[in-house]
């Protein structure tokens, strides 16, 4: 551990932290419970220890600098650190009872959750969390969920979401169907292969023709709505299929198609309810699970 570099305030990062959450200095003030001049003052002392500007001041109210947008991935984390150091200290983690819904699509339901939420049994163990397995954003509006894993930004005004990060993808097929079909010498190759899509293979031809494979629809000889079924027939042998490298990674028998193929990137957002600001058990799962995506994302890195 270097000290020496840990040479900031935990204030003068929960200031800045809770500006860019609250969108204003007005804003964190109140959420700290203090005032405009001492959040601003914070983030200037904040900004001379660590020697960059992290915030522009205009008539318009904050921005965050490249700086600033550098270091908000990591500031995050330590408010959730803090947040949990604060409630495990207390005892009040091992209180919370009650249960929250958690909504992912299937595929990352079945394959990134169940390796997350451990450390929740040591912590919580009086959180009870239930997992719906599906991609429609009405699970949340409609609060049949309390906390939803999305690929895309939700557009209500009433919901919170953060970007966790980007998982990328890549074209996987099992060694056995390369074997027989034979490995690609250059991405056209591929577009001769048999393909297995997920519920709209036709979205995914787009940005292949854009990478130099130029499939055709009738290619998709398998596909599925389900991203679990679709990820076991690719790896029952039956063609290619862009899949989370998550996945094809670690999967025995499975291999890139391309090794050099530029990945795909997609986001994840971690959305949720106002309600995130006073729920102590959302809190602590939505914290977790922000955590948890984020290590999971950086591990592949």
């Amino acid at each position: 551990m270097n000290w020496d570099a840990i040479s900031f305030d935990w204030n003068q990062v929960r200031a800045f932290l809770a500006t860019v959450e609250e969108g204003s200095f007005s804003g964190a003030a109140r959420a700290l419970k203090t005032t405009q001049p001492t959040i601003g003052r914070q983030i200037s002392e904040l900004e001379t220890k660590l020697g960059v500007t992290l915030v522009e001041r205009s008539v318009r109210g904050p921005s965050l600098t490249e700086a600033g947008r550098d270091l908000l991935d990591h500031v995050r984390a330590m408010g959730d650190a803090a947040t949990l150091i604060s409630m495990v200290a207390t005892g009040k983690s091992q209180e919370v009872t009650g249960e929250v819904t958690v909504t992912a699509t299937d595929l990352l339901s079945a394959s990134v959750l169940p390796g997350l939420f451990a450390p929740l049994r040591e912590t919580a163990p009086g959180i009870r969390v239930r997992i719906v397995a599906s991609a429609d954003m009405q699970n949340l509006t409609q609060r049949e969920a309390d906390i939803a894993i999305r690929h895309v930004r939700p557009e209500q005004p009433d919901l919170i979401a953060r970007h966790v990060g980007d998982f990328r993808a890549n074209l996987y097929a099992t060694t056995s169907y390369l074997d027989r079909v034979g490995r690609p010498q250059v991405p056209r190759d591929v577009a001769a292969y048999d393909f297995v899509g997920n519920a709209d293979p036709e979205r995914l031809m787009a940005p292949l023709h854009n990478m130099g494979i130029p499939v055709h629809a009738d290619r998709f000889v398998m596909s599925s709505e389900s991203g679990v079924v679709a990820w076991e027939l690719v790896k029952a042998g039956y063609g290619v299929s862009m899949q989370p490298e998550v996945l094809g990674d670690r999967e025995p028998g499975m291999e890139k198609v391309l090794p050099d193929f530029p990945s795909l990137e997609f986001p994840i957002w971690l959305v949720t309810h106002r309600e995130l600001q006073t729920s102590r058990r959302i809190r602590i799962v939505f914290d977790l699970l922000a955590r948890g995506l984020a290590e999971a994302r950086l591990k592949l890195v």
